[in-house]
């Protein structure tokens, strides 16, 4: 069983923050030999959230949502991270669909952009998503342009 928790930069406490953190380098960075900025000074913004997944008292799934005008003109989510050992049973379903329902609750009927690795493409258009751009490089991984409408 999960445990999800959606919460704002300021509310993380120290512990929240340093597991966050350690998931998403330890996916980014780490796992996918991809070294970058993982800390981009988004996180931190006005009206940005986290949502969590734990399994016990350890982080597992995590995901950022980001207001309108932070990384796209749209409502955004991004930094979408399972660790390594609780993927393939259907957790990022889970975990998308947790941020798409907090998304729906701050940011009413609003469209939904997002980067994504092109490789998961299929994965999103599941959700509603439809590919908004053509194969490009960010930070040497193929990405595509992807958009809910409401």
């Amino acid at each position: 069983m999960i445990t999800w928790q959606l919460k704002p930069f300021t509310e993380l406490t120290t512990i929240q923050l340093y597991q966050l953190l350690k998931l998403r380098v330890d996916v980014f960075v780490v796992e996918q030999k991809c070294p970058y900025p993982e800390l981009d000074d988004k996180d931190h913004q006005k009206d940005v959230y986290h949502l969590l997944g734990y399994a016990g008292d350890k982080l597992i799934a995590c995901v950022r949502l980001l207001p309108k005008g932070v990384s796209y003109p749209s409502v955004s989510i991004g930094r979408v991270a399972i660790s390594a050992n609780h993927r393939g049973g259907g957790i990022g379903h889970q975990l998308l669909e947790e941020a798409l329902r907090a998304c729906q609750s701050l940011w009413p009927n609003e469209f939904i952009e997002i980067g994504a690795q092109e490789y998961l493409e299929a994965f999103y258009t599941q959700h509603g998503f439809v590919r908004t751009s053509d194969m490009y490089l960010e930070d040497d991984i193929p990405h595509i342009d992807m958009i809910l409408e409401k």
